[in-house]
């Protein structure tokens, strides 16, 4: 089983898997400005190219910060026929909305099971939920604003219980087989940006690991990569925005 993955800046991300499509916290709308590049995802962008050739497409909104949702995600459905959209329960919608046959509004700790996809929510450390996706053979973790937020000007105290709070969540996975996971990896946290990654590798052991939360310092995944990168988890280092990055599954996983 075969994934494409593609960088849509900060924690946006699309994942094509045969004729489907998932896409996470898409925020930031406007194409980077790339020459010779033709496909809307290796801009970073979702266009509606995107959905070439796409049967199903599934849009996930861990909460509705501005750098996770942006409200262009409800357009998509002119381009493909089956979009369905999975959102944190905390998200205000309009009537039109919240009348959509193919919206979900989950809280955490909820499961919600589909056509061709299983999932279940788990908390987050800042706003709404974080996400466990099965389909396909695949195991794929989103962490939203789950984080470590280890921010210096916290008092003592309050670190702790940041730390506490992001391990009981990560402690709720320990034991599933992921495929892919997206943690954030944030260089405003300075030198406690890998605290998030490192104990979700060590805890967790997915067999790719992608940082997420980084806005455009992408020298950071390299950091974090060239730190962490073992034969049983391979870290990604994103250069740009719509990088793609290939997730081969092998037949004895």
């Amino acid at each position: 089983m075969q994934a494409e993955i593609y960088h849509l800046f900060h924690s946006g991300t699309a994942i094509r898997i045969k004729n489907k499509l998932l896409i996470f916290d898409y925020y930031e709308d406007e194409p980077a400005a790339q020459k010779g590049i033709k496909s809307s995802l290796e801009k970073g962008v979702i266009r509606k190219e995107s959905f070439k050739n796409i049967d199903q497409a599934f849009v996930f909104v861990s909460h509705g910060h501005h750098d996770h949702y942006n409200k262009v995600i409800f357009d998509w459905e002119k381009y493909c026929d089956q979009v369905t959209y999975i959102l944190d329960s905390g998200i205000e919608l309009n009537a039109n909305l919240k009348n959509k046959k193919k919206l979900y509004q989950l809280e955490k700790d909820e499961k919600l099971s589909l056509e061709n996809i299983d999932l279940k929510t788990y908390g987050s450390t800042d706003e709404g939920v974080s996400f466990l996706v099965e389909i396909d053979q695949l195991s794929i973790f989103h962490a939203g604003d789950l984080n470590w937020w280890n921010w210096k000007k916290f008092s003592k105290k309050v670190q702790k219980r940041e730390e506490r709070e992001y391990k009981r969540e990560v402690d709720k996975l320990k034991g599933k087989k992921i495929d892919i996971a997206f943690v954030p990896v944030d260089p405003r946290l300075e030198e406690y940006y890998y605290l998030a990654g490192e104990y979700f590798i060590d805890l967790i052991k997915p067999a790719l690991f992608i940082p997420l939360h980084f806005a455009d310092n992408y020298e950071i995944t390299k950091f974090f990569r060239e730190r962490f990168n073992s034969n049983q988890t391979r870290v990604a280092a994103i250069t740009e925005r719509g990088e793609k990055i290939i997730y081969t599954k092998k037949s004895f996983d």
